[in-house]
């Protein structure tokens, strides 16, 4: 499960790169953790906005803790949502982190590997939005999806990874083609180990 990404870029860029209208402001490099805020992409009134969420939406009743990872899109949790692309939003990052299955043997301790683009750019998870209540202050929730880890990430984490879009892919997915189309790993030759 992810449960860490950095974001580098600045707003202007990130902004330029997705297209869309920033109503956002961060200084980077920002580590980004759940339930914190973080930059997202999604549907304005004129085109993408890119504005703020917090990382982690609230958990179904029988759960504990904000949910920050899409694994079964199947879940009546998600299936709504999914279907409605106003809900949909890109999640720009520069590189996502991977806690190693195994401890490394001379710590004890399992260590942290951080993945990002071949090219160095940046690039968007596909995730969704969870509106703050009618007339609530609250901050808007998301969550991104996840898939089986390709030959990259496998190795260090072997159950699944986050999906991440290719720019052509970026309107397909907030237009609501099906998610099921989208929950696959990135090639193997775009990604690669950083730091």
């Amino acid at each position: 499960m992810c449960t860490l990404y950095r974001l580098k870029s600045t707003e202007a860029e990130i902004a330029r790169l997705f297209e869309a209208e920033a109503r956002t402001r961060w200084e980077p490099p920002v580590s980004l953790y759940p339930d914190r805020p973080a930059p997202v992409v999604g549907h304005g009134k004129a085109g993408r906005v890119l504005a703020e969420a917090r990382w982690g939406v609230p958990p179904p009743a029988s759960g504990s803790r904000p949910v920050v990872n899409i694994r079964n899109l199947a879940s009546p949790f998600w299936r709504a949502a999914l279907a409605r692309p106003a809900l949909r939003c890109l999640v720009p990052a520069d590189d996502f982190c991977e806690w190693t299955d195994t401890p490394d043997p001379a710590t004890g301790r399992k260590r942290k590997v951080f993945f990002g683009m071949e090219s160095g750019h940046p690039f968007a998870f596909a995730g969704l939005i969870r509106p703050a209540p009618d007339g609530s202050a609250e901050m808007p929730r998301f969550a991104f999806l996840t898939c089986e880890p390709n030959a990259v990430v496998a190795p260090v984490h072997a159950k699944a990874m986050p999906v991440i879009l290719q720019p052509e892919a970026w309107g397909p997915w907030l237009d609501g083609v099906p998610a099921e189309v989208f929950q696959h790993p990135l090639p193997d030759t775009l990604l690669r180990i950083v730091d």
